[in-house]
């Protein structure tokens, strides 16, 4: 294949990261803040690194769409990563034994152009109804409003994507650079005019990262447009597994979800 694919982890703080040469582990909201050794930082060149409480990871997706020069782009999470759905029999020392290599990754693309990580069903739920119940409604409104105004062809792929019960999530994915430009120009202008239209003061911090949240869905929705406006084929899409490297309480994001549903207790932290 011979192309140069970048995946930059976003991280918050140092962290162990897969030692494959495809990645590139970066320090997002670093602006103001004391280096990571050996991360690169995300308020270097063009940035929006202070905007990290609002855009979470994507102030260093912005980072490498403007500053980095490579074939394919791709963005994972310091825990959460595409794999080669190996499966360890036994317990093993290196976490990152089933993370996706380069190699690995170079013979996905060689047969897919997009590769995002497996949907997540909601089952009882609908995208849009798990967002209500879970965060604010509005924000998902307003974005629908933005798009009307601006970008109305989108509409149609946002509607399918609201009432659908399943999405990729997590911001993650591994396209060509050029695919990358184009969808990193279009979400960025939505998130800017969102911006202006969220009001954050008497939000709290966990409140304010709307921008990453509603961004995971923008993901779905560009992609679904480009399929439904034949830019894109189905099949040109890769849904690859991942992992969590974290623990995972299921008790809490089991009964989180049950009480933002049923009781109206909206998330005020992650789970």
């Amino acid at each position: 294949m011979n192309k140069k694919i970048t995946v930059i982890i976003a991280c918050h703080k140092a962290c162990d990261v897969p030692r494959d040469p495809m990645y590139l582990p970066v320090q997002v909201g670093s602006a103001g803040k004391e280096s990571i050794h050996g991360f690169a930082r995300d308020d270097q060149g063009e940035n929006i690194s202070a905007k990290n409480p609002i855009y979470c990871e994507l102030t260093g997706l912005y980072w490498a769409w403007k500053n980095l020069d490579c074939d394919y782009l791709g963005l994972v999470h310091y825990r959460r990563y595409f794999t080669s759905g190996k499966i360890r029999k036994k317990p093993d020392k290196n976490p990152f034994t089933a993370v996706l290599s380069g190699q690995e990754a170079e013979r996905l693309l060689a047969q897919y152009r997009i590769i995002v990580p497996k949907k997540r069903h909601y089952y009882i739920e609908s995208v849009y109804s798990h967002y209500a119940h879970t965060f604010d409604a509005r924000q998902f409104d307003l974005t629908r409003e933005i798009l009307q105004e601006k970008w109305s062809a989108y509409v149609p792929a946002f509607d399918r994507l609201m009432k659908g019960s399943s999405a990729w999530l997590f911001n993650m994915f591994l396209m060509r650079k050029e695919d990358a430009d184009v969808y990193c120009r279009w979400v960025f202008q939505v998130l800017q005019e969102l911006e202006k239209r969220v009001d954050t003061k008497d939000m709290t911090a966990f409140e304010k990262r709307y921008a990453g949240r509603v961004s995971e869905r923008l993901l779905n929705v560009w992609l679904l447009h480009r399929i439904e406006t034949g830019q894109l084929e189905k099949r040109d899409i890769y849904e690859c597994p991942y992992t969590y490297l974290g623990e995972v309480n299921w008790g809490k994001k089991i009964g989180g979800f049950l009480k933002a549903k049923f009781l109206h207790q909206k998330y005020q932290k992650s789970f």
